[in-house]
């Protein structure tokens, strides 16, 4: 399988550094913007959940037809990974909670790795996941469930590692004076963070396409 679909909410919010992964492993992005109404067939191919400036609890119509998508590939153990928005959804399609944190963690923010790496990666959000029994992978001090896992097929990113400095610059002029994001390019800061994309993807991908993409050099940026 070299085919992955993409599902973005917002015309600022593209896949980003994403692009920089498919092109380097041979796999086609097919992107759908559900907030124009196109989301992929209902099946079990892999799928990616990009994040939006949307709530994920109350959710406009077009994000409750997609959040009602979600759960159908959900039930066909389709492997998915979701990124901050696209997490907190995945989130309450495998049961879980979605719940207002202490204040709004936004920039570039020092996290926490379980195998023992910290690099700073970019965020925006005023939510966090709540899913027992989810495998924790990364946190920051203000949200425990950064990178999450349900098996090797349910994947959840809190943080933004596919924002390139292009996604951060447009955010920024979308949304003006209330982006708290950097108006500067931090280049190692968004070199790491893309690498650390990579790594994460190639160990998913593998997974989702059981084994076809086990020859991919996983630490390759």
């Amino acid at each position: 399988m070299r085919t992955l679909r993409v599902v973005q909410h917002h015309p600022a919010e593209g896949a980003g550094f994403l692009h920089l992964w498919a092109a380097s492993r041979g796999v086609t992005l097919v992107v759908h913007r559900a907030d124009l109404s196109d989301l992929p067939p209902v099946s079990g191919d892999p799928v990616v959940v990009l994040g939006g400036p949307y709530s994920a609890t109350l959710r406009p119509d077009w994000l409750e037809r997609e959040f009602r998508w979600l759960g159908a590939i959900v039930a066909l153990d389709a492997p998915v990974l979701a990124i901050c928005l696209g997490a907190q959804l995945l989130t309450l399609a495998l049961g879980g909670d979605v719940v207002a944190m202490n204040r709004i963690e936004a920039g570039w923010t020092p996290l926490r790795v379980d195998d023992g790496e910290t690099l700073d990666v970019l965020q925006w959000h005023e939510d966090m996941c709540v899913l027992p029994g989810a495998m924790q992978h990364a946190a920051t001090d203000e949200c425990a469930a950064q990178l999450f896992s349900v098996g090797e097929l349910r994947v959840g990113m809190q943080f933004h590692a596919e924002w390139n400095a292009e996604i951060v610059a447009d955010l920024n002029g979308c949304f003006g004076d209330d982006s708290p994001l950097p108006r500067d390019v931090d280049r190692e800061r968004y070199a790491r963070a893309s690498q650390f994309l990579h790594r994460r993807m190639d160990r998913w991908w593998a997974a989702a396409t059981r084994g076809g993409a086990t020859s991919l050099l996983a630490d390759s940026p």
